[in-house]
């Protein structure tokens, strides 16, 4: 994505006449890139792309992209050429911006509908911004000219993604398997996923406010608990913004527990990563599950590895060499995550995960609080041995939010029973990252 730079723009150029890129532009007079983007994301998709690319050629020059500036130069000065707007919408997918690159990418495969080039551009555009039912609708209505691979093993992922599982069966079982071996973890990623759709609607209904369920056939991740907020206005389940405490963690590491327990997991110890907050839950863990604490150690079988949040793994010291040896987990090694953002890419894909969240403070942090007179000010850091905190957390009291009563009830038998449902397919499978946020919202497929 764009950074912001303070460059001023060159006096010849001329401002665009559309009133609703007039805001881009000014924002850009000002050095705003950032600014400007947000306004292009708001406005810029129903206009012509020859139109927007006068903005966006500014905006990529001022940034130093070279390649975006080419691009976008050469679409505005022949908006109505295939090639160009391929070219266009391929340099915004490359720069982060791929939605600037689906109106390009749309006319360009109206322009030259053959394309299979244009076709799986505009998929990877939609895909990277979550539009998944769009890329499934467009790969469908060239279903009779599709290739196998990638194209309909494309229409089948985006399927699935967009929660429409007679669809993506329907396809599927169209699919041959691959003739080029580069192929062959994706067609067993996707067997999977079905094979745990097919396990988890035993117990579930797999709808689109169905979190825990699509959570699992999307990652294979079990899902503790559901946000109190918010269910009905399209969080399903999901945190925005929280602030933690130890209360919740308490009743994440309870219902770890009855996970493990429906899951027939018998694990004999609590590894430690690295990292504050993960040593604390991870010591919590011990007593609540009374199970030894140990270091974490690649080879070690049958334990439970305790991170409170894996990007904290990753950013503490040996944390990307640890993250490594979760990919490729030893037998009997379960990987709980106590928080894990639906909007980022997770460093490695954890069996079990107690809440989502968009922006998380944990209770040792410093939180925000409302002081006298109404200001809202950062609290202090409990920087206390990660033994007392641990021990406060398992004094805590894990009664659940009742938050605002829109989401539904979610006592410890429906958990127990979906994990006693889904168990055959749990723990299967490679680990590699993937943005599990229910249907309709995923990463782009690499």
């Amino acid at each position: 994505m764009f950074s912001r730079r303070n460059r001023r723009p060159k006096s010849a150029e001329s401002r665009p006449n559309s009133p609703q890129l007039i805001e881009a532009w000014e924002s850009l007079d000002q050095g705003d890139i950032p600014g400007a983007l947000r306004s292009l994301r708001a406005h810029a998709e129903p206009l012509p792309p020859g139109e927007v690319a006068v903005v966006v050629a500014r905006a990529a020059r001022e940034a130093g992209f070279d390649d975006l500036h080419t691009a976008a130069t050469a679409l505005a000065a022949r908006p109505d050429r295939a090639q160009e707007l391929y070219s266009y919408g391929y340099a915004c997918v490359e720069r982060g911006v791929s939605y600037l690159a689906i109106p390009a990418l749309r006319a360009a495969l109206d322009l030259a509908p053959d394309s299979g080039a244009a076709l799986r551009e505009l998929v990877s555009a939609y895909e990277r911004e979550g539009r998944h039912p769009e890329a499934a609708d467009v790969l469908g209505a060239r279903e009779s000219a599709l290739n196998a691979w990638p194209d309909r093993y494309l229409l089948v992922y985006n399927a699935l993604m967009a929660g429409d599982l007679e669809l993506a069966r329907r396809q599927h079982a169209l699919l041959p398997d691959p003739e080029d071996e580069i192929w062959l973890g994706a067609q067993d990623r996707q067997r999977r996923m079905l094979e745990r759709a097919a396990a988890a609607e035993q117990a579930t209904s797999l709808d689109l406010h169905d979190l825990r369920g699509w959570q699992f056939v999307m990652g294979g991740t079990v899902l503790g608990t559901l946000s109190p907020y918010g269910f009905d206005a399209g969080m399903t389940g999901r945190f925005a913004w929280i602030q933690d405490s130890h209360d919740r963690c308490l009743r994440g590491l309870l219902r770890l527990r009855t996970t493990l327990a429906a899951g027939e997991v018998r694990p004999r110890s609590v590894s430690l990563l690295p990292g504050r907050g993960s040593r604390i839950l991870g010591l919590a863990a011990a007593e609540v599950l009374d199970l030894p604490a140990v270091e974490f150690a690649a080879d070690r079988q049958d334990t439970v590895v305790i991170a409170y949040d894996l990007d904290e793994v990753a950013r503490a010291d040996q944390g990307p060499e640890t993250i490594g040896q979760l990919l490729e987990r030893a037998p009997g090694q379960v990987l709980h995550e106590h928080a894990s953002s639906w909007t980022d890419r997770p460093v490695v894909t954890a069996d079990s995960v107690t809440l989502l969240y968009q922006s998380v403070t944990a209770p040792w942090e410093g939180q925000l609080g409302q002081k006298e007179g109404g200001t809202l000010e950062r609290g202090a850091s409990d920087d206390r041995p990660a033994e007392d905190v641990a021990a406060e957390i398992v004094a805590a009291d894990p009664t659940p939010d009742e938050g605002d009563g829109g989401t539904p009830a979610d006592p410890d038998d429906r958990l127990a029973d979906f994990v006693a449902a889904v168990r055959g397919t749990w723990l299967q499978g490679d680990r590699t990252g993937l943005r599990t946020s229910g249907p309709v919202r995923s990463s782009r497929f690499v």
